[in-house]
């Protein structure tokens, strides 16, 4: 077991306790590597999306002044950071108390057992952190040959164009491959249920399983970031940034896509295993309000780890197999199969709303099964937009069409407008959008650095073509 020098020999004997319960409790994850740092140096590499190796950006900048000034005001923290990687990288707060770093290992144990089993996460490079200092070393040389001004400008535009990915694709190259050998009880078992877990209702609305993007220049296809990484007209230096930057995305997804699954699971191992003999007599209270506090929910918002612990919990008593539910699911599948009526009732899942006569909000009065279809709408496509690359050739003239795939939730046209702009000045030509708002068509263009938003007749009709979440 590896494992770094930084901790005390009192963590470091804690580590491996925790660890024989966790697998004794049935986890299974790769090695994990604990390192104890301060709060700072926390954030610093949690701003770095968990990587210190990664390349510089502003936007990473702007990331640690944000989860510094939360820490500085008390409104944040960050008790730990693990890294999905071959061997797992945790990394502890040394401000911790013994009890918090406690329940931060068994915490980190439930995730890296995620990390490993999780169908989503299974096509995931397992070697990122070497994969991210690579992409670190060939940043700086394309720094060092063509201007640290030109490298910057154009890994924003990259950045900017990150979520233009199809998150289903690795796992639909997944389901396609061979058996992985000597992963026939994990990885082969989450293969041959994955239809069954794809097909909910409401996940086969979002992406017909088989259905991958097509390839070729001109048919349509989610992957956007994609198509222009071998389509845009580049120089191969640029070429390969977009390529790193859609690696990237596309690494990150699964955990956008499990936030409330992934939580949920560590949360519901931490405190099964540290009630089994880890923790002193003495520290339960402080493990309850500390527990508490992070399954905290206020009004109108969702707690991913309450959520995520209440759902497999529920899903316990119904006699549910855990180990199956954490393998095959993400949290729209996972939240179809296990909400129903009790489980709405029981947890308090209400559909919250401003009143307008008052200022406050309130419960709006709603069927359990339009809530449960309004949180399936909110996480849809990792609670992104859907957006598909329809036309490469609109009209003739070399410019792009997309499609914005309407679910009842309305795009923020000026972040829309703002990512069109950074698109077209990629692509070198004028890009359209064809979206909804308020029940009509609109069509926004980027052209030069401006944006037009015109009225399409008819355009909903043309834009949701019966794939998205309706309520009712």
């Amino acid at each position: 077991m590896r494992r770094m020098g930084s901790l005390t020999a009192e963590l470091s004997d804690l580590s491996v306790a925790i660890e024989d319960v966790a697998r004794d409790s049935g986890l299974d994850f790769f090695d994990v590597s604990f390192e104890l740092l301060d709060a700072r140096d926390v954030n610093a590499i949690a701003s770095y999306g968990g990587f210190p190796v990664r390349y510089p950006s502003w936007r990473f900048g702007m990331e640690y002044e944000r989860l510094e000034k939360g820490y500085r005001f008390g409104l944040s923290k960050i008790y730990e950071l693990v890294i999905n990687n071959d061997p797992t990288y945790a990394y502890l707060v040394s401000s911790n108390s013994l009890m918090e770093q406690k329940l931060v290992m068994a915490h980190v144990f439930g995730h890296a057992d995620f990390f490993k089993h999780n169908v989503w996460f299974q096509p995931t490079e397992r070697q990122m952190v070497d994969v991210m200092a690579s992409h670190g070393t060939r940043m700086r040389r394309y720094v060092d040959a063509f201007g640290q001004d030109c490298v910057e400008r154009f890994l924003d535009l990259a950045l900017a164009l990150d979520t233009l990915i199809d998150p289903y694709l690795p796992v639909r190259h997944l389901r396609g491959g061979a058996p992985v050998e000597g992963r026939e009880d994990h990885l082969s078992r989450a293969k041959r249920s994955l239809d069954r877990a794809c097909s909910s209702p409401v996940e086969r609305r979002l992406a017909p399983v088989g259905r991958a993007p097509a390839p070729a220049p001109g048919g349509p296809t989610f992957d956007v970031l994609g198509f222009l990484a071998e389509g845009a007209d580049l120089d191969e230096w640029q070429r390969d940034v977009l390529r790193m930057v859609r690696a990237e995305a596309h690494y990150f997804a699964p955990q956008r896509m499990t936030k409330i699954m992934n939580e949920g699971w560590a949360s519901f191992w931490h405190s099964r295993i540290l009630t089994r003999g880890v923790l002193e007599v003495e520290e339960i209270v402080d493990f309850a309000d500390c527990h508490s506090g992070a399954t905290a929910t206020a009004p109108g918002q969702l707690n991913p780890y309450k959520l995520g612990i209440d759902l497999f919990r529920y899903a316990e008593e119904k006699g549910m197999d855990l180990f199956e539910l954490r393998a095959l699911h993400n949290d729209v599948s996972f939240i179809d199969a296990v909400v129903d009526e009790e489980f709405a009732e029981r947890s308090r899942l209400f559909v919250y709303a401003r009143n307008s006569r008052t200022g406050r909000t309130e419960v709006v009065p709603r069927d359990w099964r339009e809530i449960k279809e309004e949180l399936l709408r909110s996480l849809s496509w990792g609670g992104l937009p859907r957006i598909e690359l329809a036309d490469v050739d609109h009209d003739g003239r070399g410019e792009l069409l997309l499609r914005h795939h309407f679910d009842g939730r309305e795009l923020q046209l000026d972040q829309a407008g703002e990512l069109l702009v950074q698109l077209a000045s990629l692509w070198g030509r004028p890009v359209h959008l064809l979206t909804r708002e308020e029940g009509g068509g609109r069509r926004l263009t980027a052209d030069g650095g401006e944006v037009r938003l015109v009225e399409v007749p008819g355009g909903g009709e043309t834009i949701d073509r019966g794939e998205g979440l309706r309520a009712g």
